[in-house]
């Protein structure tokens, strides 16, 4: 099941792609249904903090109607970075599924990791790898056409 919402989230993040923004999508579920969707809109909006997840968690805040997502999980593409992993802690989600690991700055077992080596007053479950070669092939995609320009 990890597989159907982590294929939503990469339709998320071909959004951000066919706009020029770096594909990472975001989707939050709830008792087995999308609450919410979000993908990458730094460009866009002109906004450092317009990233896939905090969209996401934005709009499931608001469609609840409550700043706690305890029982809601987040599926997204890309290994959430220092600010996006505070912000799922903060909203108490339950569990984190991520694509592809981000190296460069991803805050969940890539240069440090938030959610599991550090013991804050909520723990987030993660599961990690969810359609990985997906999510890694559209960012390719992504920087490859990007040098060509």
């Amino acid at each position: 099941m990890p597989e159907k919402f982590m294929k939503e989230a990469l339709k998320e993040a071909q959004k951000a792609y066919d706009i020029e923004e770096v594909p990472i999508g975001a989707v939050i579920v709830k008792d087995g249904k999308v609450i919410a969707r979000g993908h990458n809109k730094r460009e866009t909006k002109k906004q450092a903090c317009a990233h896939a997840e905090i969209i996401a968690i934005e709009k499931a805040c608001k469609k609840l109607d409550a700043w706690r997502l305890n029982d809601c999980e987040m599926y997204v593409t890309l290994e959430p970075c220092p600010m996006c992993a505070g912000a799922i802690m903060n909203a108490r989600i339950k569990k984190l599924y991520i694509g592809a690991m981000e190296p460069k700055f991803g805050a969940v077992g890539s240069k440090v990791n938030l959610l599991e080596d550090i013991k804050f007053n909520h723990d987030v479950e993660v599961e990690k790898g969810i359609l990985k070669d997906e999510s890694i092939s559209l960012m390719k995609a992504f920087f490859k056409a990007r040098r060509e320009k």
